[in-house]
Formats: C-alpha cells, structure tokens, sequence
C-alpha cells in the first residue's frame, strides 16, 4: 500500500484517552482454516516473502509461484492468464478466474506483488525470509501483502477444492509495482489494456488491515468506500541574483517562504462525505460527551462549522475532514555568498474524492497570493469518486464479521490515503478495501522495521477471505 495513514476516529480517540500506552498483548484470532488450508497459505507466504520484489527487481518470481501453486490447487491454463506489461516485462501481472453459473456479473478481488526495499541492516531479522519468532510472522510483505495475496490464493484453491460453483465467476488479479507510483501500476494496466479480464460488478481490495485492536480490545472493522488521492506540486520562484555584500528587497527564498507561510493558513473547504456521514453516525455511539455530540452532528446532511472546526483540531480528524496541502521540502540558492537566483519548495496534497487537480492547483495560487511563485503539478495524478456504501454490502461483510468476531461494529471509511482502488474505481467499477486482518494500533510496522503478522492473526484472516468470498460470491 502506498504510504498512509489509516487511523480512525475511534483510534485517535482512544489513543488520547489512552496517552499512547504501550501495546498491551493481541485478543484470541477468530476462526481459523483446516489444517490442510492453513499449511498451503503458510507455503505460499514463506515462498514470496523470500522474493524481494521491489520495483527494480520486478514481480515475475512472485508471479511464478502463484502459479505453480494454483495449477497444482486444480486451475487450468484456460483459468490462468500470466500478464507481464509489454514496456516493463519485469512487472508480471497474474489473473486466475473461478467460473460459476454466470448467474451474476463477477466479482474481482486484486491485491498488489510488489513490496517497499528493505535494508537487511535495519533489521533484527533477515526481511526477505519468513521467520516464525515469539507467536509472530516476521518478513518484508507479511502485513502489506504477500499476506493478503497468500490468503486470496489459498481460499481460491480451497473453494476449487471443494467443488464450490458460484453464482457469479470470482477473479483474482495478482499485480505489479503498486507502491512505486502511477505510471507502471500493474492495475491501472490490466484495466487499460485487458479490461475483459477484469471487468467485473465490484472490487475488493485487501491491502489493508480493517480491524483495529487497542490494549487487547477490538475496535471496529473498517470497509473503505474511498480515498483522497495525493498529488504533489513544486512552488518556484527566480530572481537575477547577485553578490550577497549588496542585499535587495527582492529575494527569491523570502518571496517563497513568504508564499509559503500564506499557504500555511489557508484551509480549504469543510466537507464530510456520504460514506464519513455514514461512519459517524455509526462512532458516536461509542462515544460520550463533547465527542459524541461533534460526531452525531458531522453525521447530519448539513455541515456544522462549530462541531468540524473541534474534530480538526485533531490532525488526524483534520486529514479526514477537507483536503489538506503542506510543504514538505526546501531548497535554494547556489552558493553561500551569493543571493538565490531560484527558491523551491514541494507541497504535497491529499484531496477528497469528489476534487479536482485543476482546482486544487488554483487553490494554492489563490492561497500564495504572488503571481511570481509558480505552482507546477508533478507527475500523474489519478482520482476517483466514492464508491458507495450499499446497504446490501455492509450486510454481507458485518455477517462474515459476527461469524468470526460476534458484537464487533463493521463501519464505512474513508482513507486519507491510496491504494490500487483508485483505478478499480475511475474504471467505474465499486472498489472497497476490505481485509480480514487486525492491527494493533500501537504497533504499525507497514514499509518500516522488522514488519510482522501475529500468525493466528494471518490465519484467521486467510479463513475471513474464504468466507468472504463465499458470500459475495453468492446471489442471495
């Protein structure tokens, strides 16, 4: 998953009342698969944590395993399609499909192959080897997501083991170079050039944990409806520059810093979207007080400035409330005694769904207030709206929730962050980021140090996955 923050309301709230204890031991997994399921989802993640598929090295050894595994769990070669992209033959996409009765448009589940580098000399153990330490899975790709790519393969096999016809087919896409940006993504791809292959009635995407746990308690279960996408831009400024002993009034780094400071108190736009609207009315009721009240009032239709303005007091309710910019490096000048001839500075933005570039762009001009600053757009930026969160579904997800973890309360979510939903969802097809995985919020390893799964934590979620897509998968 690209690099985001995924924390809740709730998580804050209790990390507040909390003052940031430390993590305090993981309730009991829920269910989890046969033996013979939980040994196959077990070989799969051990093969593919082995494989550093960072963005130079590509996803074809990961790809190949994947497909030895699932020709051997029953699919043919007419089920498997192995999809490397033709200017990046490294990048090995692969789609396996699970025919049904046709009954229903299919489902598409895809989750990305690629991981984030990982310097053996960060780590106390070696990244690219699955290693079983003190009740945890340690290894780079074991929470983002040769976890959730594991249990996808393996509930696939299973149900094609068990002789399970659905009534809509189910296609998996395994993909390539998620975490390095737009422009190689293996989704956006398959999407592009092999649409057929993927077209399907909704997506779910599993990169991340739903499941939040703090101090051995289970928070909620999020079902991720949207996202802001980020884009970044370059602030520039350029002057004649001159000798550093004769000072002029116009400087490049101050009529920059002076840019950026306006930028630094503009705040755009309040919005609280259906699905948040939806989340709050759902989080106040485990709240009290103040909290309570601010969270029932963002849940009504209309927006009341008092309540939003406390919950953004908070940067991460902030970072859910309206897009947010901030400068995020500086630079300037050639040399110590002379005067900068350029200034730049690099602002990256996390917009809401339902915004643009082009407005976020005009918005930083209007903020800076120099027409000698230019605002320049860096590389591609790809957003998308919201996809709904229909009643139909979050009932079929709290049921397989309440099967395996009774009274847990399954929200609606919007991330701050990006994931390789964006594409499922500019494509017009619903995306949702739903995994069946907990974290403990005090212990988020995503892209760091020494990352880690609790092993009955991945095989309860390889056992939510199966029973998942069973349900979806079906009519009623």
């Amino acid at each position: 998953m690209t690099i985001t923050v995924r924390t809740t309301l709730l998580t804050v709230v209790s990390l507040l009342i909390t003052g940031g204890v430390a993590a305090a031991s993981l309730p009991p997994p829920g269910p989890v698969p046969p033996a013979v399921n939980r040994q196959l989802a077990h070989d799969l993640l051990k093969e593919m944590v082995a494989v550093r598929s960072v963005h130079d090295v590509g996803t074809r050894a990961v790809a190949d395993i994947l497909v030895r595994y699932l020709k051997a769990g029953g699919f043919s070669d007419a089920d498997l399609q192995v999809l490397p992209e033709e200017a990046y033959p490294a990048q090995v996409n692969v789609v396996v499909r699970l025919r049904g009765k046709g009954t229903l448009k299919p489902i598409l589940w895809h989750g990305h192959l690629d991981v984030v580098e990982a310097n053996p000399k960060d780590w106390s153990l070696p990244p690219f080897q699955l290693t079983e330490k003190e009740g945890y899975f340690y290894g780079r790709g074991t929470t983002d997501m040769k976890d959730q790519d594991a249990a996808m393969a393996a509930s696939l096999i299973r149900l094609k083991q068990e002789g399970f016809v659905p009534d809509r087919d189910i296609i998996v896409a395994f993909t390539a170079d998620e975490e390095v940006g737009n422009e190689q993504d293996g989704m956006w791809y398959l999407l592009r050039e092999h649409r057929a292959l993927v077209d399907a009635a909704i997506a779910i995407n599993p990169d991340d944990t739903s499941g939040e746990i703090d101090n051995g308690r289970r928070l909620d279960f999020k079902v991720e409806t949207s996202e802001k996408t980020y884009a970044t831009f370059t602030l520039g400024t350029v002057n004649r520059g001159g000798h550093s002993s004769e000072p002029r009034a116009d400087n490049a780094i101050y009529q920059l810093a002076n840019g950026l400071v306006r930028l630094s108190h503009y705040e755009f736009p309040f919005k609280i979207t259906p699905t948040m609207r939806d989340y709050f009315a759902k989080a106040a009721l485990a709240q009290t007080g103040r909290m309570r009240a601010d969270m029932q009032a963002l849940a009504a239709p209309e927006l009341d400035l008092a309540a939003v303005r406390r919950v953004a007091a908070e940067p991460t309710f902030n970072a859910l409330v309206h897009s947010t910019c901030v400068a995020t490096m500086l630079a300037g000048g050639q040399q110590e005694n002379a005067l900068a001839q350029s200034a730049t500075a690099t602002v990256q933005c996390r917009i809401m769904p339902d915004e643009t570039m082009a407005g976020t762009k005009a918005a930083i001009e209007a903020a800076v207030a120099d027409p000698g600053i230019t605002v320049t757009p860096l590389g591609t930026v790809t957003g998308a709206g919201e996809s709904p969160p229909t009643p139909s579904l979050m009932a079929a997800v709290q049921r397989v929730v309440h099967s395996m973890w009774p009274g847990v309360m399954v929200l609606p979510f919007m991330s701050d962050g990006s994931s390789d939903s964006l594409f499922t969802r500019q494509a017009g097809i619903p995306g949702y980021v739903i995994g069946g995985g907990w974290s403990d919020i005090h212990d988020i390893r995503m892209h760091g140090r020494d990352e880690r799964d609790e092993i009955g934590n991945f095989y309860s979620s390889v056992e939510f996955t199966y029973r998942l897509m069973k349900q979806l998968s079906q009519a009623k």
